[in-house]
């Protein structure tokens, strides 16, 4: 077994999204070497509905997945094949955009007033860029949560963990997508394929990760079980955390215990040409995309 060093642990930043809605970034819009095959994460967390009843209205997606999870509140969901719905807590809607489709996405609050969810984008590979949009949603009921006699908790939303196997497939990127929670003090190890690229996010309580193993002997923090020594991290509330490669991952949960995203999927190694909701391989292809949205042939039959 090998420990997945860190690479580096960053805060998401506030960001202004949509028609207004304030939202935290963990990562989007930039070099996605680090973590293809997925190009954006998006924390909407907020009590206050004036920062984000404005939601998200229609906007075009093409080439790529999103990814919706919702923990409070409720999203109201519509694009222009006719389909809609409603994603209450803990529910889950995979969207495959494919080839084209127009969008929107309208949170509201809980009775509190409270709305909480993610948004994850999920890039295809070329040959999947113009297939059919596709949905899965999924009540969170049909989410399996597995729970270790210690105490830790997981939610399998996409994959296979602990046995169990998530509602979501048919994912071209052959994600992992889990909601950890590890209860206070307890220092808990999660294996990562060491062909997957990973990273956690952490949302709730704090804790810390293991980023290094050296021989016994080595000056550090700490000696477990007399054979390696661990140099740990600490990461609090909305943390991203970028692992290196290995199989395995070590948590030390805080005081208040920890709840994170453990994310995991196979890099596709392709270029990329991006122009916000809309992702391709080349600028040839993405013009394309544009000169579609402008003479309103951007939805295929």
């Amino acid at each position: 077994m090998s420990i997945r060093p860190i690479k580096r642990i960053v805060q998401s930043k506030p960001t202004l999204e949509g028609a207004g809605v304030r939202l935290r970034r963990a990562f989007g819009f930039g070099d996605t070497a680090e973590t293809d095959p997925f190009l954006l994460l998006d924390d909407f967390r907020n009590d206050r509905p004036s920062d984000y009843l404005a939601g998200f209205p229609w906007h075009p997606h093409r080439g790529i997945e999103t990814i919706t999870y919702v923990l409070s509140g409720s999203v109201e969901h519509g694009d222009s094949l006719g389909n809609r719905g409603t994603l209450g807590a803990g529910d889950v809607q995979w969207m495959t955009a494919g080839r084209g489709i127009m969008h929107q996405e309208m949170p509201k609050g809980d009775a509190l007033g409270r709305m909480h969810g993610f948004q994850l984008w999920a890039n295809l590979p070329s040959a999947l860029k113009m297939t059919a949009p596709r949905y899965q949603d999924i009540k969170a009921a049909d989410i399996p949560e597995v729970v270790d006699d210690d105490g830790t908790r997981v939610r399998v939303v996409c994959g296979e963990f602990w046995g169990k196997k998530g509602p979501v497939d048919g994912v071209a990127a052959d994600p992992r997508y889990l909601d950890v929670f590890v209860p206070a003090g307890l220092r808990k190890t999660l294996r990562v394929e060491v062909e997957r690229h990973a990273f956690a996010y952490v949302f709730e309580g704090d804790g810390a990760f293991a980023y290094a193993s050296k021989p016994f002997g080595v000056l550090s923090e700490k000696q477990i079980d007399g054979e390696e020594v661990l140099l740990r991290e600490p990461a609090g509330d909305r943390s991203l955390v970028l692992f290196d490669q290995g199989d395995e991952i070590v948590v030390q949960a805080g005081e208040r215990g920890i709840r994170f995203l453990l994310v995991s999927g196979k890099p596709i190694r392709e270029p990329i040409a991006w122009y916000g909701p809309i992702v391709m391989n080349t600028q040839a292809e993405l013009k394309q995309a544009v000169e579609d949205l402008r003479n309103g042939t951007f939805i295929r039959a």
